[in-house]
């Protein structure tokens, strides 16, 4: 066992140690910064990517969740999706190393080529199931940009509200549009460690904050009440730990993409610390308020400890739009026959086209917090959690096909036969609980924020601006008042 997986790492390694070998040895003390915070590839890399990358605005809409959900099946259903997560994440892992290990024999050459879960798919089974995966993974990404553009407008609301949020959703879009420069995951190295910090200062205010603050009078902790709202509470937390779907670019940033394996489980065993205690203060500190505060930051006092989670919140968000929108990027270039082109400015061009649905489509879909639940039930689902299973099922159901797969099945797992049982567990619960009840339960509550505040709604659950009080001091300039008339009008 230990000399295939040697002998894998020796395949799979291959055109890295070429790349590194052709760019040579970094000179001179500019090339040694720009390889501390530019040119990533380590297992640790991929950690604070995935770490980074699975948890961004889901942190503030997590409690919201909760309300709708109640606090045992809350962090039940946390652990058991990170749970469901993870295992998918490991069998993406391993179509992705044995495709990438059939090619390399075939003497293919990924220099300038950055490998895609639909050509994984399209290498393995064939090209109807790379359409069925490009299909969702590009939708799903899609949307995923679009959430994070919604999320920036929903937060910096709070704490400058001189423009509504569909004026900061063009904003942000044009700032989130400078993505198109970053090459690829390989280059998130100083993004992926600075986002971590950044969620982990927001998880640890919103837990300590919530704490401090105390239970609003009266609280009420009353969830789950409707079978709707626990649905689509459940969902919400299917797309947060469902944040895989880009797990193989990821990986092919890697050196040693092999090493990934146990890499987005420990992800999520930290996420778990950042996620679990937020969440759970903020409900035990507002209850039910939080069925209509879909965003955590908007229960919260205004406080400069607010103010700068606000700010590193939406720097991560720019992070996670470039997260979810790269692999965007490198479908739309290998469309139009860019991809392997070596002229960044011609590429950062192209790519643009790209930003302007995400930018439309913020701005007609602007429901901070359902939208999420949504997309996990009709996207998520399928994207990272049923396909793998099914691919994995396919991909080796002959005798001839798991006896040459590059990696075997832990013993732990019970080999063939437990992973077989494990992917067939995770496509019906997903299909029955995610799809089904998950997307009935969405596209319900969806609709009903389409039915009350409508597309394109200029400030999406925006307190109604009130006229400043009458105030009895007298006023700088002793003109007549129109709203008190002079008192020759009376006598009339």
């Amino acid at each position: 066992m230990e000399s295939s997986d040697k002998a894998a790492e020796s395949v799979v390694v291959g055109s890295y140690v070429e790349m590194e070998a052709a760019e040579g040895k970094p000179s001179g003390m500019k090339s040694r910064i720009s390889k501390l915070f530019w040119h990533g590839g380590s297992a640790y890399d991929a950690w604070f990517s995935c770490a980074s990358n699975q948890v961004a605005q889901v942190l503030l809409t997590l409690p919201y969740s909760f309300s709708q959900l109640g606090m045992t099946s809350g962090i039940l259903f946390q652990l058991f999706y990170g749970l469901l997560g993870s295992w998918t994440a490991y069998l993406i892992s391993i179509l992705y190393v044995e495709y990438r290990t059939r090619k390399e024999r075939e003497k293919v050459v990924f220099r300038n080529h950055v490998i895609q879960w639909f050509e994984v798919l399209d290498g393995l089974l064939g090209k109807h199931w790379r359409n069925v995966g490009l299909a969702f993974n590009c939708t799903f990404l899609l949307f995923g940009s679009v959430i994070q553009l919604i999320a920036c407008a929903s937060n910096i609301y709070y704490i400058n509200d001189n423009l509504d949020k569909r004026t900061w959703t063009y904003i942000f879009g044009a700032c989130c549009a400078t993505t198109v420069f970053i090459p690829s995951f390989h280059n998130y190295r100083i993004w992926s460690f600075l986002g971590l910090i950044m969620t982990t200062y927001t998880a640890w205010y919103l837990t300590i904050a919530s704490l401090l603050h105390g239970q609003v009078e009266g609280v009420t902790h009353s969830g789950p009440t409707k079978m709707v709202l626990y649905f689509t509470g459940a969902t919400n937390i299917l797309y947060t730990f469902g944040g895989h779907a880009v797990t193989v670019e990821i990986m092919h940033a890697m050196w040693k993409p092999q090493k990934f394996k146990a890499i987005y489980l420990l992800a999520t065993l930290y996420v778990l610390t950042l996620t679990l205690p937020s969440a759970s203060a903020v409900y035990w500190a507002f209850g039910d308020l939080l069925l209509n505060h879909s965003n955590a930051f908007s229960l919260l006092p205004r406080s400069t400890f607010k103010d700068i989670a606000v700010i590193l919140m939406l720097i991560h968000q720019f992070i996670t739009f470039g997260f979810a929108c790269t692999p965007l990027y490198f479908v739309w270039e290998k469309a139009i026959g860019l991809h392997e082109c070596k002229s960044l400015c011609k590429r950062a061009a192209a790519r643009l086209p790209v930003v302007v649905p995400i930018w439309f489509l913020a701005i007609i879909f602007p429901f901070f917090g359902p939208i999420n639940s949504t997309v996990g039930s009709l996207l998520v689902s399928f994207t990272v959690y049923i396909i793998p299973a099914l691919a994995h099922i396919f991909t080796f159901r002959s005798a001839a096909a798991r006896e040459n797969a590059v990696e075997q099945p832990s013993k732990y797992f019970g080999r063939w036969v437990g992973a077989y049982l494990i992917n067939i567990f995770v496509v019906v619960w997903v299909l029955i609980v995610g799809f089904g009840f998950g997307g009935w339960a969405s596209m319900t509550n969806f609709i009903h924020q389409i039915d009350t505040f409508g597309l394109f709604t200029k400030c999406y659950q925006c307190l109604p601006q009130l006229p400043p009080p009458h105030s009895p001091a007298p006023l700088p300039h002793p003109m007549p008042n129109t709203t008190h008339p002079p008192p020759h009008h009376h006598a009339l």
